[in-house]
């Protein structure tokens, strides 16, 4: 048996709209809603083929982690675009690069990566391959 891919992932954010509105302006991300099987709206975000699942830290969402915290995801997205249009784009938006650019090894290419935070502090790179 083995699995064969990521459909999505859930962050524990302390406020859905702060975190809608960074991940779509400094990402591109797209913010979708849903109904869960508990019939409650829920909230994602989708980029490519993935989603990431939104649960307020105020009320996670049944299921969840044994202890869901915010701020404490480290997540590499991979990106088309150079590092410099990256690096360019961030400094308009004002957001601070933390590391980077580095070269990282991914799961299947070396990488060259930018290294910034979300509004709860978790790690977000941004790769290439290099």
């Amino acid at each position: 048996m083995q699995v064969a891919a990521l459909d999505h992932l859930v962050l524990t954010v302390a406020n859905l709209e702060q975190t809608v509105d960074f991940y779509q302006s400094v990402l591109g991300m797209e913010k979708v809603t849903f109904t869960g099987a508990d019939g409650a709206e829920r909230v994602a975000l989708k980029f490519g083929s993935q989603k990431i699942n939104l649960h307020p830290i105020s009320a996670p969402l049944q299921p969840h982690a044994r202890a869901p915290t915010g701020g404490s995801a480290d997540l590499c997205f991979l990106t088309e675009q150079s590092i410099p249009n990256w690096q360019k784009h961030l400094t308009h938006l004002g957001v601070e690069v933390e590391i980077g650019p580095v070269p990282r090894t991914g799961a299947e290419f070396l990488l060259l990566s930018l290294y910034i935070r979300d509004p709860d502090g978790n790690l977000i790179e941004i790769a290439t391959q290099n």
